[in-house]
């Protein structure tokens, strides 16, 4: 009888324990990431806080669908899409941790482009300013075939350390951490490039690059993030911030 009555107690108190457990969904902040600073760059739900670049709201390539920001690239126009473009934050961050998951359509092509100077009238493309994360379809397009333009790299700078890339149709968490100069790019968890922007190697790097003749890229300490029109169907969502 005594045995009986402590199993129910057990039982009870297990059951009080799991329901206090704090569910968190896609595109929301737990307790605890709201505590330490984290905030949210999609709702879920609308497209506040972005815009298309060198505009002012976001075009209608760009879909909310299923919690997701979704770029429905069926519309082609040149290597872009019509009403698409590549889409910026509001906000402009200087020391921060950033993070997204991405999923990529098969032979897909995007990425994930920060410190941007948001102008336009200056600049042509955000990357003529902002660097990039790769995010892409590695067994698929073109690009996979190219040393420091596969999923995770800096883009034509530095090469992933280790691929922990997903295979394609899967969700991927990125993150960009940026403090003081030191950069570093993980996904899935698993650092995958650190470097030290702004010295003298990274200005030799640079003139090593596709970026050579573009005399702002890799200067801007701080700038806007932006997720990538290459013309291909992309899915972004838990898009956070917490500034360091």
């Amino acid at each position: 009888m005594i045995r009986t009555a402590l199993l129910g107690i057990a039982l009870i108190s297990a059951g009080a324990c799991s329901s206090t457990k704090e569910i968190v969904t896609d595109n929301t902040l737990s307790k605890q990431e709201k505590k330490v600073g984290w905030v949210l760059l999609f709702d879920g739900k609308t497209t506040n806080g972005w815009h298309t670049y060198g505009k002012t709201t976001v075009g209608d390539a760009w879909k909310v669908a299923d919690g997701t920001l979704f770029l429905d690239a069926s519309n082609k126009a040149g290597w872009q899409t019509s009403g698409g473009g590549d889409i910026v934050t509001n906000d402009a961050f200087e020391n921060y941790h950033f993070k997204v998951e991405w999923k990529i359509s098969p032979k897909g092509n995007s990425g994930i482009i920060f410190n941007i100077l948001d102008d336009r009238q200056k600049y042509e493309h955000v990357w003529h300013t902002g660097m990039e994360m790769q995010v892409l379809d590695n067994d698929g397009h073109p690009d996979g075939k190219i040393k420091s333009h596969r999923a995770g790299d800096l883009y034509d700078l530095i090469s992933c350390s280790v691929e922990t890339v997903k295979p394609v149709g899967e969700w991927n968490l990125a993150e960009i951490i940026q403090n003081n100069g030191q950069l570093e790019l993980r996904l899935n968890g698993v650092t995958v490039v650190k470097t030290t922007l702004w010295d003298d190697a990274w200005r030799e790097m640079i003139a090593k690059s596709k970026f050579r003749n573009m005399p702002d890229f890799g200067t801007i300490r701080k700038g806007h993030i932006a997720l990538q029109d290459h013309g291909d169907d992309v899915w972004f969502k838990n898009i956070k911030i917490r500034k360091l």
